[in-house]
């Protein structure tokens, strides 16, 4: 692998939503993890890489850390666009994705949604469904209480972390 795709990714890692990213390949080892402070960790193979005349070889080393900039977004913003940054985040408890996939208010298409705004739900409780590769994922509410904002419409493309209830 190229430093210049090394550094492709962790553009393409910083930019996005995810949190860890691991490739390897033929004996290359890459982990990118992003913390609360934006740094990514890129961990570069024990062999020597050679470096090409453009790259000097100092750039290469084992281990190296890489300090990404990126600007923070509104809680919920995501990639959606929907939220724009002046928005509030709102009040309570948010229920999110675990999951990249595709949001479903109720078991079928026929029938009743799970939860509406204003139904009281309990710890445990089945909120959605969130299909992923052609499986059927349960999102249940981690907290008791009311389901006040329903943020995702049925059969919207959701990512991972992106705020879908709002339970008070």
């Amino acid at each position: 692998m190229k430093i210049e795709q090394v550094l492709e990714l962790v553009k393409a890692v910083s930019d996005s939503d995810l949190t860890e990213f691991k490739y390897e390949e033929s004996g290359v080892k890459l982990s990118l993890k992003k913390a609360s402070d934006r740094i990514v960790q890129v961990q570069a193979p024990a062999a020597p890489v050679t470096a090409s005349p453009a790259m000097p070889a100092a750039v290469v080393s084992p281990e190296m850390t890489v300090s990404a900039q990126t600007t923070q977004v509104a809680e919920g913003a995501g990639n959606t666009g929907d939220l724009e940054s002046e928005e509030k985040v709102p009040e309570g408890n948010i229920v999110k994705s675990p999951l990249v996939g595709t949001f479903y208010a109720a078991p079928a298409e026929d029938a009743e949604a799970f939860v509406k705004v204003g139904d009281g739900v309990e710890k445990g409780q089945v909120l959605a469904i969130v299909e992923a590769m052609k499986l059927m994922n349960e999102i249940e509410s981690d907290f008791a209480g009311t389901v006040t904002e329903i943020l995702v419409e049925n059969g919207q493309p959701v990512e991972y972390g992106q705020p879908l209830f709002v339970i008070s």
